[in-house]
């Protein structure tokens, strides 16, 4: 096949490329090798990929099941997921001789479907930035301005998506981390709802509590059928059967609004909806936000600390500034503070229980701006200042980890810069279904799927 056939499969969605294989169009490895095309011309511009496993993916489309449902479709793993023989390196310097040899139920499924995993993602170390800059890599531009940041702590893989390298990339959320890169870089980001689906990694106290996987997709119809196929239960409805009402709530954890591109994109979010049919109404949700900052918070350091304790002590002085800091403020956390993080997921779900009876869903932002510019929340900045600057930014995200409510952010709007917008509607745990039905509906009178896919342009 030519660079012009290659091209054109690249910019399909998982749906298209799957299709071409199972009607016979083309060979099962033509999806990989426009990947790989796709990789070698776009990465250079935005440091996307962090581990390139073009041999393996080439063997394994070759010997595919053209039955599965996304026989020969490439994907990238992010560099924390498990894959044998692939690096398990989770953006550190400290994890580069790390090698998975695992398969997770997550993972096994993905193969089940005849996806092909041809390579990982560049991610910030360990997932605890919301901006993929790890000091190992160096930092993942955004597509749209290279001079932007691309979020994190699933940045490259939203970026890959972004840019056609691959029409699925594997995305976990534990603060924000699958619906910020792709506010940041213009697509779909779902999170799914707490016990949603399947188990994707290995025992933890933070990460069992907080964090949802999922797949990346340009397409509703691709992120539909990735979280039905990698969920734990069956699917539902996925189209809304009446009029939804939906509360409008701008106000992050802090208090404080978004920036005003942010909030002129979140009232033309509540318009759309209400042209659509749906009721759209300010409202507060019932909810104690300085509580659940503080929640998340220790629950991050906590996390962090985690990681400390795991990482052998000559390595320990490889482990990045914001690592250590936020591992030493662990030390500051006593078990009473501890205990109530833990308890701040049940308060909330008590607090809302009359709120979901007016409501059916919430409509926010996904962070406090647009991508910020890079070196703004790099890692080996001060850490106070970085601190202060970080929580400002992802600032409506964590509550919904903590309740383990799903989200979903909706690549609707730009600002006037050309910078995407996300819009995040959420709702009560087992919504998940009601959130993928109306993120299709904004998808067909938005027409996103219809917009030229990005194409970075490298720094001058």
């Amino acid at each position: 096949m030519n660079a012009n056939d290659l091209r054109a499969i690249s910019v399909l969605d998982a749906h298209g490329q799957a299709e071409l294989v199972r009607k016979r169009e083309v060979p099962p490895t033509a999806p990989v090798d426009a990947a790989i095309a796709r990789i070698e011309e776009m990465d250079p511009g935005v440091n996307a990929v962090s581990h390139r496993a073009f041999g393996h993916a080439r063997e394994a489309a070759a010997t595919v099941d053209r039955n599965a449902p996304m026989a020969g479709v490439p994907y990238l793993l992010k560099a924390s997921m498990e894959y044998p023989g692939f690096p398990l390196v989770s953006g550190s310097r400290s994890r580069l001789t790390a090698v998975g040899r695992r398969k997770f139920p997550f993972v096994r499924r993905m193969d089940e479907a005849g996806l092909v995993p041809c390579g990982m993602s560049c991610m910030p170390e360990f997932g605890l930035m919301g901006t993929s800059e790890a000091l190992l890599y160096g930092p993942t531009r955004n597509p749209c301005q290279p001079d932007r940041g691309s979020g994190g702590s699933s940045g490259g893989a939203a970026v890959a998506v972004a840019t056609a390298m691959v029409p699925f990339a594997t995305a976990s959320d534990g603060g924000g981390s699958i619906r910020i890169p792709a506010a940041h870089c213009g697509i779909i980001g779902f999170k799914p709802g707490r016990g949603w689906n399947l188990r994707a990694r290995g025992p933890s106290l933070v990460d069992d509590l907080l964090t949802s996987d999922a797949l990346y997709g340009r397409s509703m119809r691709d992120t539909i059928w990735a979280a039905q196929f990698l969920r734990a239960q069956p699917p539902g409805a996925t189209r809304p059967e009446r009029e939804l009402r939906i509360a409008l709530y701008p106000i992050g954890l802090d208090g404080l609004p978004p920036a005003p591109d942010v909030a002129a994109a979140l009232t033309k979010a509540g318009a759309l909806c209400e042209a659509l049919g749906h009721h759209v109404e300010p409202s507060q949700p019932p909810l104690d936000g300085a509580a659940i900052r503080r929640a998340f918070e220790t629950l991050w350091v906590h996390a962090a600390g985690e990681v400390f304790d795991r990482t052998p002590e000559p390595a320990k002085a490889l482990l990045e500034p914001w690592t250590l800091g936020l591992a030493a403020l662990r030390e500051t956390v006593n078990p009473e503070t501890l205990a109530e993080a833990l308890s701040c997921s049940d308060a909330m779900h008590r607090d809302l229980e009359r709120f979901w009876r007016r409501f059916d869903m919430v409509l926010s932002p996904v962070a406090s701006d647009t991508a910020p510019p890079l070196g703004q929340l790099a890692p080996d900045r001060p850490f106070e200042a970085l601190w202060a600057d970080h929580f400002r930014h992802v600032n409506y995200t964590q509550l919904q980890n903590i309740g383990g409510f799903p989200a979903i952010s909706l690549p609707l709007f730009r600002c006037d810069q050309g910078l995407p917008v996300g819009a995040m509607f959420w709702t009560a745990r087992g919504g998940d279904d009601a959130l993928l039905g109306l993120g299709l509906m904004l998808e067909e009178a938005v027409g996103w799927t219809d917009r030229k896919v990005q194409i970075p342009r490298p720094e001058a």
